[in-house]
């Protein structure tokens, strides 16, 4: 397909599934946000509670019925679509970005690996996982909220894990969002939206509720309620190479979604006790933990170019040892690996402009780029991407002691 046309086929469908998403997460978190803050003191005949708001210049006022109103309303909104499209343009994208290109952007570097085996693997996970969660949630272990979440947050995990061993970083890490995105919709196509129906139409025939399908649907939407921010994260992820490219990085997504949970619940809670004040800070610092731990090492390390002038640079660089017949093998090696994709003129049918507007068709663009391709190219070794221009450990080596002595252009 076309760089160009594939490009805007990209772009067209993440900003569709951006905007979808963001409605469903927001509809989400706020009728999360109406059951805690609903005032439940004396309410009226066939209340549960109520609520008094401002918003927009506009003051509201909403009830929550303990079953239903007298009358069943005309107009009664349904939120489902917003968790379809979500799914459907994420599958959309999904297979745009990863399965059309499987050597780029599925497969880890030096697998062996077939394309159409990665993809198996990759959607038959997604369809497999909703099972095994739903027999979960039927299971005994249903009945223990608690202990089920510990185990849906280890085999999430855990799959994150099994992805890690057969595709790239950045695979494994949208495949397990795509795997909770997968399972959250699921709970609002199978469970959620049925025991509505169900609720309606028991109310309308003057029968009595069934209650096992409301407790499902409950206990289903609290589990989409505590995936939304780690699914978040992963959303934006790609933009964090330090996370997905790291060897451990099924581990930084482990505490990275511990920490999403714990600021979840603190959201959730705090209006109805303060039992969990300290879930938040608690989050904030286990953070900046976790910052510290995955601290790339130091020696060699990319210097910080920001706040070093060319001058300084050049005299650091020459003390260091640094040479321009170094640079002259770093250069060789950029431009026969990196400027394909990297340039104002793309050679790679793959790409029709360079991505992220990162270019290395001149010496003052390599260096001002140098810490990057420390980053991803030393430390995190994720580029090239699929390492489709097949780089050696001894350029990646050369690199990192080109920018240890001072990234010398000179």
């Amino acid at each position: 397909m076309d760089a160009h046309l594939t490009e805007w086929l990209n772009l067209s469908i993440r900003w569709i599934h951006m905007i979808v998403g963001v409605a469903w997460i927001g509809a989400s978190f706020y009728f999360v946000w109406l059951e805690n803050n609903l005032n439940r003191a004396n309410p009226r005949e066939g209340l549960s509670g109520d609520l008094w708001a401002i918003h927009g210049g506009g003051i509201y006022h909403l009830e929550k019925y303990k079953l239903a109103p007298p009358q069943m309303p005309e107009n009664l909104h349904w939120f489902k679509w917003e968790a379809y499209t979500t799914w459907l343009s994420g599958v959309a994208l999904l297979m745009v970005v990863y399965y059309l290109n499987p050597s780029l952007y599925l497969i880890a570097p030096g697998s062996e690996l077939s394309p159409a085996a990665a993809i198996a693997i990759g959607f038959g996970s997604l369809i497999v996982g909703w099972f095994v969660y739903d027999l979960l949630c039927d299971s005994p272990l249903g009945k223990t909220p608690a202990l089920l979440g510990l185990v849906l947050f280890v085999l999430v995990i855990a799959a994150c894990w099994g992805y890690s061993q057969v595709f790239s970083g950045r695979a494994a890490y949208i495949h397990t969002g795509a795997l909770i995105g997968t399972i959250m919709v699921g709970n609002v196509f199978r469970i959620i939206m049925p025991a509505q129906r169900a609720l309606v139409a028991a109310i309308e025939q003057n029968r009595t509720p069934d209650p096992v399908l409301p407790a499902k649907g409950l206990l289903r939407s609290r589990h989409n309620n505590y995936f939304t921010l780690p699914v978040l994260f992963i959303m934006i992820s790609n933009h964090f190479p330090s996370t997905y490219g790291s060897e451990y990085n099924w581990l930084i997504l482990a505490a990275l979604g511990a920490l999403s949970v714990l600021a979840r619940h603190y959201f959730n809670t705090r209006h109805n006790s303060n039992r969990f004040a300290w879930a938040l800070p608690a989050a904030a610092l286990g953070m900046i933990c976790l910052a510290y731990v995955t601290a790339p090492n130091r020696q060699p390390a990319a210097p910080n170019l920001a706040a070093t002038s060319p001058e300084q640079a050049s005299t650091s660089a020459q003390q260091s040892g640094a040479s321009a017949s170094q640079f002259a093998q770093v250069s060789e090696v950029i431009h026969e690996r990196c400027t394909v994709c990297h340039s104002a003129q793309p050679s790679s049918p793959l790409f029709s402009a360079a991505p992220a507007g990162v270019m290395f068709d001149t010496a003052e663009q390599i260096r001002e780029q140098a810490a990057k391709i420390h980053a991803q190219t030393v430390a995190s070794q994720i580029m090239p991407l699929g390492n489709i221009t097949q780089m050696t450990q001894d350029e990646r080596d050369l690199l990192g002691d080109w920018i240890a002595k001072g990234a010398s252009i000179d």
